[in-house]
């Protein structure tokens, strides 16, 4: 059993190089190998026990949202808070409604029923968005939309789940009661995941530990207690850590740097346990049962449901015809939703697994329809910009105290000021250095004498508050000088 695990692990991660070569949402090739080897093909495991999988899958989901939390930016947050959160919360919601409308009257399913299947499916996947918008890179704002709403929209869905599925069973409790627990959820979430970043960064900063793997033992302990004190006030403990994330993604404390890539690890492990878990949970023979509900739902949602919230949502924003074509299109269903599938069984509601089968069967569709035809459709629409070579290089400083010195990394840009400049005629504060130079993939050595090029990526070491002026200053386009400024750069060229 440990063996065929590990091998699933190793294939699963060298699977990624296919799905990126070939444009694959991730979520695709590990649930595919998770099918393979599962009960309906190989069979060399027999999983079918759901309430197991939601156990182990909310536990996973922890570590998944704290990373989207951890890894949305202040500056883009800020960039297009009002229509991204609007489409993660009011969004969620109208999908939610709206769908379960639309399956109630063409199904055959009660409307509690339907709104359930619709809140199950509700919420976009951060990692096949992202994934998308990383491979195809697409115009800011456009970009960080996507982004920010498929990061921030999956604790919504997950608490609309909760709530219509014990409406569906029955709970007793008033629709009002309900609705005040869904306030308390969001708005206590909140505030524990506030005063747990808080005292996340006393801690980072006080650890003060030559052992880096502190840091990170420290940051699963964080995440945790922020989870558990969500529960013990009843609180949702997924928007606990949402939220304690973002604002420890922001802030600066001991250690980030080395806590970030850690961190991608976790999510990388998490996502990839998840899908495999997923696939070995689904019975491919019985698609043939619920293709045409699956189908039916993946339709609406795509051409109905989610170009009528998207227009509702983000239209008051000023974007582009175009734009808002872009952003209905990548509505794209993932982890979550196949997740929230499995708590109708484990409440007793879905005793056959059909509803489970329905939305992993529309999930599938989804990654396929909109996962391979989103860069495509992007390049269409003229909305992607330049791909930046990857750097297989990094540098990090680890420091075992607060300082407001980091290493930052820096692009040359072609025609900018730097782009042809020796670095000892470039105009630098005292307080910065150059401690290396990625060109072509190898690591140069910065010298007096060295020429920069157009896309050396340089790592610099300098205070926080400086690195923006100096990017500004060394990409500034050569078409800003004046003529006489023009001449004395020439001059040093031939120099």
């Amino acid at each position: 059993m440990i063996f065929l695990f590990a091998a699933m692990i190793v294939a699963a991660v060298f699977s990624t190089k296919l799905s990126s070569r070939f444009g694959v949402p991730v979520l695709i090739a590990f649930i595919g190998l998770g099918i393979l080897v599962g009960s309906d093909v190989l069979n060399f495991f027999y999983f079918d026990d759901a309430l197991l999988t939601k156990r182990l899958a909310d536990g996973l989901l922890v570590f998944i949202i704290f990373v989207g939390g951890f890894q949305t930016k202040r500056s883009a947050l800020r960039s297009v808070a009002k229509p991204a959160l609007g489409l993660a919360t009011v969004g969620v919601l109208a999908t939610a409604g709206l769908l379960g409308l639309l399956v109630h009257f063409v199904g055959h399913y009660s409307l509690a029923q339907s709104l359930m299947i619709a809140s199950i499916i509700s919420s976009t996947d951060a990692a096949a968005v992202m994934l998308i918008t990383r491979q195809n890179p697409i115009r800011e704002r456009v970009a960080a939309t996507l982004d920010v709403e498929s990061a921030a929209n999956d604790p919504m869905a997950i608490l609309l789940t909760l709530a219509c599925v014990q409406l569906a069973a029955g709970s007793g409790r008033s629709p009002a009661l309900l609705g005040l627990e869904l306030v308390w959820q969001l708005g206590g979430g909140v505030l524990v995941g506030y005063a747990v970043s808080r005292a996340s960064v006393f801690l980072f900063d006080r650890l003060e530990s030559e052992n880096r793997g502190y840091y990170y033992v420290l940051v699963i302990g964080v995440i945790l207690l922020a989870y558990g004190l969500a529960s013990i006030a009843r609180a949702n403990g997924i928007i606990a850590v949402f939220f304690m994330g973002y604002w420890l993604g922001n802030a600066e404390f001991v250690g980030k740097r080395g806590v970030s890539n850690f961190l991608e690890g976790i999510s990388a492990f998490s996502n990839l346990s998840l899908f495999l878990m997923l696939g070995l949970l689904a019975f491919p023979s019985r698609f043939p049962s619920v293709w045409r509900e699956g189908l039916a739902i993946a339709c609406l949602l795509i051409f109905i449901v989610r170009p009528l919230v998207v227009l509702a949502c983000a239209m008051p924003f000023k974007y582009e015809a175009r734009e808002l074509a872009l952003i209905a299109w990548g509505g794209i269903k993932g982890a979550v939703p196949i997740v929230l599938a499995t708590y109708p069984a484990a409440y007793g509601l879905d005793p056959e697994g059909e509803i489970f089968n329905i939305i992993f069967f529309a999930v599938l569709l989804s990654c396929l329809v909109q996962g391979l035809s989103m860069g495509p459709l992007a390049r269409r629409l003229g909305l992607t910009l330049p791909a930046k070579p990857h750097s297989p290089h990094s540098v990090e400083l680890h420091s075992l105290r607060k300082s407001d010195i980091d290493m930052f990394e820096l692009r040359v840009e072609a025609g900018s000021i730097a782009d042809g400049l020796r670095i000892r005629d470039l105009v630098l504060p005292a307080d910065l250095l150059i401690s290396s130079i990625v060109r072509d993939k190898k690591i140069v050595p910065p010298r007096g004498a060295t020429i920069l090029r157009a896309q050396d990526l340089l790592f610099i070491l300098a205070p926080a508050a400086k690195i923006e002026e100096v990017s500004a200053s060394l990409n500034a386009r050569r078409a800003d000088l004046d003529p006489e400024q023009e001449r004395e750069r020439e001059i040093e060229e031939r120099r």
